[in-house]
């Protein structure tokens, strides 16, 4: 009896340390992916090369845009979208060096506070996903970036700012 005491207590034991040491790996393996995430990218219709669909809109300030008046930087953002705020301050910066004339970002849904932060450095829009420059982008993704030439044409785009070349004015 005392050995089949000794070898349940055995058992137990290792049983604990296998569940501790899978628990660690576990939790290492979820770091490392963490730091190691290969970023697919949103499903763009528009690359580089194509040209975007005509559009007129009115920006927060009351600001006249259409396809003629854009180039430069844009940028689809959307309330509740935690890939979006984490992009917002990236794109502020950005944004601010290429001039608010040259930046049109375009918000989907109720988030003022993004909005309050885009305004002063970029003509902003707030529409619906089925909206006109969403329209005329054929984008259904957020957060979405794209760099546009003076010839409105679509130079690159993707869901991170790291995916344009050298973001500089058209």
């Amino acid at each position: 009896m005392p050995y089949l005491t000794a070898a349940v207590v055995l058992i137990g034991v290792l049983c604990v340390l296998n569940l501790l040491l899978t628990l660690g790996l576990v939790r290492r393996i979820r770091q490392l992916s963490e730091k190691n995430v290969q970023h697919a990218g949103p499903p763009l219709v528009l690359g580089p090369g194509s040209t975007i669909g005509e559009f007129a809109a009115v920006t927060v300030d009351g600001e006249p845009v259409s396809h003629d008046s854009i180039a430069g930087l844009v940028g689809f953002f959307s309330a509740g979208c935690e890939p979006c705020h984490k992009l917002l301050p990236q794109f502020v910066t950005h944004a601010r060096a290429l001039g608010r004339q040259n930046v049109l970002a375009v918000v989907a849904g109720d988030d003022a506070e993004m909005v309050a932060a885009l305004t002063p450095v970029a003509r902003v829009l707030e529409e619906d996903f089925d909206g006109p420059v969403a329209g005329a982008f054929q984008n259904t993704w957020t957060p979405a970036v794209y760099l546009l030439g003076s010839d409105h044409r679509v130079v690159a785009a993707g869901g991170r700012l790291e995916d344009l070349p050298v973001v500089s004015p058209a």
